[in-house]
């Protein structure tokens, strides 16, 4: 699978590059015919509380996924958008059955 990650108004560390391979390795794990996936982290209002925005769009084939969270860390957004992703998967995976 595809690893596509973009930070837009910063510039994205090593260690949350890392951290964003190492947990996109769970969504490899549950469907192997995934051939991307886009992760986009932007910050949004940099005065406020929960101003990172994480989008990541998993591409299958027969139909994408895509999930959406804002939270207080980058980090915090991954997992979370992660296992949304994961629930996700599982409900096409029913559907397709």
């Amino acid at each position: 699978m595809e690893l596509k990650i973009k930070a837009i108004h910063f510039d994205a560390t090593e260690r949350l590059q890392a951290f964003i391979e190492k947990k996109a390795a769970r969504l490899e794990k549950k469907v192997e015919r995934a051939t991307q996936l886009e992760v986009t982290l932007k910050v949004v209002k940099p005065e406020t509380a929960k101003n990172k925005e994480v989008q990541m769009h998993l591409y299958i084939p027969g139909g994408d996924l895509h999930a959406e969270r804002v939270c207080d860390t980058f980090e915090e957004g991954v997992l979370e958008a992660i296992d949304a992703l994961l629930r996700q998967i599982e409900k096409f995976k029913d559907k397709t059955k």
